[in-house]
């Protein structure tokens, strides 16, 4: 990423990282935080935990991005010690709604989780 100026208005321009997963189960880490969107594609279910701040020490306003490629439905949970909010029934462990919706966690304080988007 790179700041320019783009009609007259700093910008942030560039892409973002892919980190294809394509198990049934996979852990956030340091490195998706960083402009980087975590794809998920098996034909199963896919639980993706978020890990407790002792774990690893996102900081505050992290924001971790993730999308269900495949048809198998994506479930948000935190490990023990970590509250994850939603929408919906499902609010403490958030899934995917269909295949291809996409989501973000963002860090509201250590150890709690806001999931939003295309999810249920």
């Amino acid at each position: 990423m790179s700041l320019q100026i783009v009609n007259g208005t700093p910008t942030l321009v560039g892409s973002v990282g892919i980190n294809a997963q394509t198990g049934t189960t996979y852990t956030f880490v340091a490195a998706d935080s960083f402009n980087t969107v975590v794809t998920l594609s098996n034909a199963s279910a896919i639980a993706v935990t978020i890990p407790t701040n002792a774990t690893t020490a996102f900081p505050v306003g992290t924001v971790l991005n993730f999308a269900q490629v495949g048809a198998g439905q994506v479930t948000v949970s935190g490990a023990s010690g970590v509250t994850v909010v939603s929408v919906g029934a499902t609010a403490a462990s958030p899934k995917t709604r269909v295949q291809y919706s996409a989501g973000s966690a963002v860090q509201t304080s250590a150890n709690n989780w806001l999931v939003f988007g295309d999810v249920v």
